[in-house]
């Protein structure tokens, strides 16, 4: 009767155990998915910064260089364009237009001193310039738990949890616009 007891006893605990282990790992999914929610709430968060600057830039810009209009109509156009962006895919692709515009903005600095003596555009390049760096590292920051999610995914254990979970299509990382790859063309 004694060794019936011992029996249950380990199966007891062995079924405890097997039990938390999936308890563990069908949670551990949902923490990983909710990171990566996380991390792409605070990149949309820097890009909305960026988006709240440019009206200011482009209206200092528009003063001091009136028939920059291309660039400046773009840059509105593309702000709006990610307002109105649904999916995390065409949010990542516009704010890509959005940096390679913004570069070619600041270019158009350099071709008016006055503008780039104002307080109020160095100010607001500043704010960009940082507000730019904030961007690259809270990317880089989704991009970490974008890939331990689909390295996790990939594992055996981790695949059985995350298609009990639902969680079965990898992330997308949020790549470089291939324009932005291209090394510039300096010339003296």
């Amino acid at each position: 009767m004694k060794n019936l007891w011992i029996a249950l006893g380990v199966i007891a605990v062995i079924a405890i155990a097997a039990g938390g282990w999936v308890v563990k790992g069908l949670n551990h999914a949902v923490t990983m998915d909710e990171d990566i929610n996380n991390s792409w709430a605070q990149v949309e968060n820097q890009l909305q910064r960026r988006n709240d600057l440019i009206p200011n830039l482009v209206s200092t810009v528009k003063g001091y260089a009136a028939h920059e209009n291309e660039v400046l109509t773009k840059i509105t156009e593309l702000r709006s364009q990610w307002g109105k962006a649904n999916t995390q895919a065409q949010k990542m692709e516009t704010a890509n237009e959005i940096s390679s515009v913004l570069s070619r903005l600041m270019m158009v600095s350099e071709r008016y001193p006055d503008l780039k003596a104002n307080q109020n555009f160095l100010s607001l390049q500043s704010q960009l310039e940082g507000t730019e760096n904030r961007i690259a590292v809270e990317r880089m920051r989704y991009n970490d738990t974008v890939k331990g999610f689909n390295s996790y995914r990939r594992t055996v254990a981790g695949g059985l949890f995350t298609s009990m979970r639902g969680l079965t299509k990898p992330r997308e990382y949020f790549e470089v616009d291939a324009a932005a790859k291209k090394v510039p063309e300096v010339k003296f």
